[in-house]
């Protein structure tokens, strides 16, 4: 069984510890939390081979930002989120996607951009064509989800692992090289 470590990315308060736990347990978390970091570990299949996620729930706020290269170091792949209510998240992941290539050192890294809260259409600041423009410039796939009515929360954590198995950057190991 593989074992893929993915990292979960963005500012605070966009619903990676939502979108994470959903995921993980079925559960909604409705009470916001600030997240410092969290681990947690999930058996998926994805196209007919078993899988097992190593998930970092990584801290939002800027405060603990020098834990993220050691977050982006470890990982094999990376679900990058943003709030499609808040604009403000929207412009601080491009930061977060040069640290992870700055960390990484190539600009191929498996990677997964995610607009979130997509329930919550009537206070949306971010357009579907705006994210998925950004992911095209990105050359990563693009999903909009939503922890709280379950859209496409399954989808994110199989779309990250087929992007690590298409990824070059991986050997015969599962590990990631440096070229």
């Amino acid at each position: 069984m593989r074992e893929y470590k993915v990292v979960v990315l963005g500012s605070g308060g966009v619903g990676k510890s939502a979108l994470t736990v959903k995921f993980v347990s079925g559960t909604f978390m409705e009470k916001y939390d600030p997240t410092i970091e969290d681990f947690y570990r999930k058996e998926i299949e994805v196209d007919n081979a078993p899988s097992v996620l190593e998930i970092l729930d990584t801290a939002g706020t800027e405060q603990f930002a020098s834990m993220r290269d050691l977050y982006i170091k470890n990982g094999q792949g990376f679900v990058i989120v943003y709030s499609i209510t808040s604009i403000q998240t929207f412009q601080d992941i491009k930061t977060m996607k040069e640290s992870i290539m700055r960390v990484k050192g190539t600009d191929k890294v498996p990677m997964l951009l995610v607009g979130n809260k997509c329930d919550l259409e009537h206070q949306r600041e971010v357009s579907s064509s705006e994210g998925q423009a950004l992911s095209q410039v990105w050359h990563c796939p693009f999903l909009e989800a939503s922890a709280k009515s379950t859209q496409n929360v399954d989808e994110v954590f199989i779309e990250i692992v087929r992007e690590m198995n298409c990824s070059p950057m991986r050997d015969n190991n599962g590990c990631c090289v440096i070229l």
